[in-house]
């Protein structure tokens, strides 16, 4: 996984997995989730990312189980 945060555009996007993007759905709150022919998600995009992510510098990121 990787996350991304532009400034200079104000977008934050999280990569789910490397595949194909086949498709795109935007979101009514201004988030484009983009999936994979076979319909998985693969990566999605925060627009106006400053107005809706607190700290975007900053993940915590924790695996359970």
């Amino acid at each position: 996984m990787k996350i991304t945060c532009n400034q200079a555009n104000d977008t934050l996007m999280v990569v789910l997995k490397k595949a194909q993007v086949a498709g795109s759905d935007e979101e009514k709150h201004r988030i484009i989730l983009d999936h994979h022919t076979h319909g998985d998600l693969v990566p999605l995009e925060i627009l106006d990312a400053s107005r809706r992510v607190t700290e975007a510098g900053r993940v915590d990121f924790k695996a359970t189980g």
